[in-house]
């Protein structure tokens, strides 16, 4: 028999499972809750000390009471925070976890606090420094009824469910946040599946794409033994659609679930192969953290800044500015006559747009001081998750500022990166753009929680009569340069070139 043990996160306790535990134990499994010490019954109004270690116990006593008979299959569940203290306890019981599931969660690190996984990146920030190492006495309310948005998604949640979690919330124990957790590694070979609710910002493959990036605390997330599944809803499924979230238990228990494809050393991945063109060899000089690509002329011309997306692992090699997908487009730039500007920027977390927003700045304005480049005539061009930057530009866009150009672009903050607050909106910047032109290449086949942050852009930009030129690519791909290379990606790519380059020549009249 398999025995399911339900561990709840933030705020929330057993409540939140009911539905869920009623069609597990109807489908013939033991189904166990854990009451979390300080969230969950009568010992939320007391329990001074709380803090992680308070809450891997509270998992390890429930472990502990589940009997340990051969045919007895313990399946550990951990919804968002709750991941950290299943993922504790498992590391000390690993030989009794037959899976570990990871729903909507994050993947705990040893050495790292649960704090690290909050969504909302300015409470981050101002807890960072609260001192909870060893246990503390203070607590995070809990959400409002307007508020939960801020902890993930709650698309799907019926209104009635959204008042009971909201009257039955309790405050969140600060030292179960800020401790760090600490794992001895028992629990690596155990079997894990990642649940992801699509709805939240998260997908399959959007995890694919990550691992392609070559990012080594994602590579574990290709052995077979991790399988993945997907559910077209909020951040709380337990609450917006009990059933499947029960099948898909039952289905990860057996061992089901999509497994990623490993990258292939041999072939690299997908982001490092050739550019769909051939390009001209130019002159390319490096200046810090930018690079010139410098066309064959003697008076200033026109610049093109690219901007890569991200978030990029801090020690991913190559770094962007030698992705070929990049300095194919830099190169053909340079080969037609004006200048192209590749940087690196630093945005290798959520938390890095606005200092990478500053690196784009600082970059445009070294571009704008070179005497070989004609500082009245720029062209910005955005690319992936680079796109939210595009904000500041929409918003007050210089004079000098010809053209914007986005290229399958992450055009707002998918709810579970906690950036609601962020100035950084361009479908709210975009009624600031005036006449200034843009250029948007839109791939068929983009990641559905992407797709809608373009949708919404189109929509605002619709509304307020922006130029905006839309470049389709019905069959490609994010990242389509080199990973589609197809007669129908030449041509999306020779047009979005011309058009940005005849902008910033100014043979197009603004």
């Amino acid at each position: 028999m398999t025995a399911f043990i339900l561990v709840s996160g933030m705020f929330t306790g057993t409540h939140i499972w009911q539905d869920t535990v009623a069609r597990l134990t109807a489908a013939g499994a033991e189904v166990h809750t854990v009451a979390l010490t300080g969230l969950d019954g009568p010992r939320a109004a007391a329990a001074p000390r709380v803090d992680l270690e308070t809450h891997i116990a509270d998992v390890l006593a429930v472990i502990d009471s589940v009997g340990a008979a051969g045919d007895r299959r313990i399946v550990l569940v951990g919804h968002d925070y709750g991941i950290h203290p299943a993922v504790g306890a498992a590391d000390r019981r690993a030989e009794r976890i037959e899976r570990i599931v990871h729903l909507d969660s994050g993947l705990p690190r040893d050495g790292v606090p649960a704090l690290a996984a909050v969504p909302d990146q300015s409470l981050r920030e101002r807890l960072a420094g609260a001192d909870g190492a060893d246990g503390t006495d203070g607590v995070l309310p809990p959400p409002a009824h307007e508020e939960w948005p801020r902890w993930g998604s709650t698309a799907g949640v019926p209104d009635a469910a959204l008042d009971r979690l909201t009257a039955l919330a309790a405050p969140q124990p600060l030292g179960t946040l800020l401790q760090p957790l600490r794992l001895t590694g028992a629990v690596e070979p155990v079997p894990t599946t990642g649940v992801l609710c699509t709805g939240n910002g998260t997908s399959i493959e959007l995890v694919q794409m990550l691992v392609r990036l070559g990012d080594p605390a994602l590579r574990p997330l290709t052995d077979p033994r991790v399988t993945f599944f997907e559910l077209p809803t909020g951040h709380w499924p337990m609450l917006s659609c009990p059933a499947e979230l029960t099948d898909v238990l039952l289905r990860a228990a057996a061992g089901e679930g999509h497994r990623l494809e490993p990258v292939d050393d041999a072939a690299g991945p997908g982001h490092l192969q050739p550019f769909l063109m051939d390009v001209p060899d130019v002159p390319r000089e490096r200046h810090g953290n930018v690079d010139f690509y410098l066309p064959d002329a003697e008076e200033p011309r026109p610049a093109v800044v690219f901007v890569h997306g991200g978030p990029v692992p801090a020690d991913a090699r190559p770094t962007p500015r030698d992705w070929p997908g990049l300095t194919g487009y830099a190169r053909c730039v340079a080969g037609d006559g004006a200048v192209g500007v590749l940087l690196d920027h630093r945005l290798h977390d959520l938390g890095d747009y606005e200092r990478a927003a500053a690196d784009v700045a600082a970059a445009v304005e070294l571009a704008r001081a070179d005497p070989r480049v004609d500082q009245d005539r720029i062209a910005l061009w955005f690319f992936s998750g680079g796109g939210l930057i595009t904000a500041d530009w929409l918003d007050a866009p210089p004079a000098w500022l010809r053209c914007l150009a986005a290229t399958y672009p992450v055009l707002a903050p998918l709810p579970n990166w906690g950036l609601s607050e962020t100035r950084l909106r361009p479908a709210r910047a975009v009624a600031n753009a005036g006449d200034l032109p843009v250029v948007l290449t839109r791939v068929g086949r983009e990641m559905p929680e992407i797709a809608a942050t373009v949708e919404e852009f189109l929509a605002a930009a619709k509304d307020c009569g922006a130029d905006v030129e839309v470049i389709d690519v019905p069959n490609g791909h994010h990242g389509f340069e080199t990973i589609d290379v197809t007669d129908e990606s030449r041509t999306a790519v020779r047009h979005a070139l011309r058009t940005v380059l005849d902008h910033a020549f100014g043979r197009h009249a603004r």
